[in-house]
């Protein structure tokens, strides 16, 4: 009784295959099929590998929102070297609410010299380049998301101790918080003292010949601090051409959440306008000597993801190209001998030539000569 369950089981099955097979006394091979199926099978498997290269490789997707966190604080981290002692300059910050947050809060002045060790230039250099890459390539933006916290870091290296070099520059470093509103950040002559008004600076005791804002921006960035992360003004250097001069950056900040394999982390990307002039109050050129960076923050925050291929997918994607294949070198096969045996059909006609065979009342016939099983023997 079982092997009769078994036996029908067996031959439903068998009348259920959708592949059925074709005795190989039934299949013909030659040589173009064997050409056309190793060539074939040779297009599946670059195409597979270039496939599997596909599905190995993630994208970064951006999405946009409106950002609706306006209590949190804004964090800011510097790292400027100006080209004047510290005792001569000031740094602080100024938002549109009239709050004032001073450097003493989170920021550090360090006396340093202004030349860069042979090491240290080569790291800006490197910078440099790379932003002017970013300027022009915006999709490398991407290859840096993804490789953040893997990279290296974008801070200077530590410098040789050289005693025959004085320190005659002051590096401004370390982290503000703000609020999370339009503000200026700003470094000038005299340290800044709290004003009923806003604020002011003691600059009186400065003479203008000692006035040099020449700067360096090592890094600038909003938000958390992501190592690898290349921002748009890090190695940026500026000479002052006079004493009396201001330069000027105008910031847009925007929230910005990363999410990659590798970090997930809540940061500030910004874009940035530059601006320089010489204040001439003479030539109508009114303003502070020093350098200002003015920044707003933007209402809407973009969340960027990186995402991968599904395995679902790279599998519909592979199926489709064998059976794609498959069936595209066989109908041009197919249509290859269709034309070749009408080609040599043609030949084969015109190999017949007409003969002339003489009648008896001293005419000729033109015709072909019937072919009779006499005329087989």
């Amino acid at each position: 009784m079982r092997r009769l369950n078994r036996k029908k089981t067996l031959n439903l099955m068998k009348e259920l295959d959708a592949f059925p097979k074709v005795p190989e006394s039934y299949v013909e091979t030659s040589a173009s099929g064997g050409t056309v199926s190793l060539i074939a099978f040779t297009t599946i498997a670059f195409l597979t590998i270039m496939e599997f290269m596909v599905y190995r490789d993630t994208w970064m997707k951006y999405e946009y929102e409106v950002d609706k966190d306006f209590t949190s604080k804004l964090r800011i981290n510097i790292d400027i070297t100006v080209a004047m002692r510290c005792q001569y300059v000031g740094a602080d910050v100024l938002d549109l609410a009239e709050t004032m947050v001073a450097s003493a809060d989170g920021l550090i002045y360090e006396p340093v010299p202004f030349e860069l060790t042979p090491q240290q230039k080569e790291l800006q250099r490197m910078l440099q380049l790379i932003q002017s890459r970013l300027q022009e390539e915006h999709s490398l933006q991407d290859v840096i998301f993804k490789s953040a916290f893997k990279s290296a870091s974008t801070a200077l290296p530590p410098r040789e101790d050289n005693s025959l070099q004085s320190p005659d520059a002051c590096r401004i470093h370390g982290h503000l918080y703000v609020n999370k509103v339009a503000g200026n950040f700003h470094i000038t002559v005299g340290k800044a003292i709290p004003h009923p008004r806003g604020h002011a600076h003691l600059a009186a005791l400065v003479s203008h010949e000692s006035y040099n804002f020449s700067h360096r921006i090592d890094h600038l960035s909003f938000g958390e601090l992501i190592p690898g992360i290349i921002n748009p003004l890090d190695g940026t250097e500026k000479i002052a051409s006079d004493h009396n001069q201001m330069f000027q950056y105008f910031i847009t900040v925007v929230p910005t959440k990363l999410h990659t394999y590798k970090i997930s982390a809540e940061t500030h990307q910004f874009s940035v306008t530059e601006r320089e002039r010489v204040i001439n109050h003479a030539a109508g050129s009114h303003g502070v000597s020093g350098i200002f960076m003015k920044y707003d923050i933007s209402s809407l925050m973009v969340t960027v993801t990186e995402e991968h291929m599904p395995f679902w997918q790279f599998l519909v994607r592979l199926c489709g190209i064998i059976g794609g294949i498959f069936s595209t070198t066989g109908i041009l096969h197919g249509f290859g001998r269709f034309v070749a045996e009408i080609i040599f059909c043609r030949f084969r006609l015109g190999s017949y030539r007409s003969t002339s065979v003489p009648l008896p009342d001293g005419h000729t016939s033109n015709h072909l000569p019937l072919i009779t099983e006499n005329n087989t023997h």
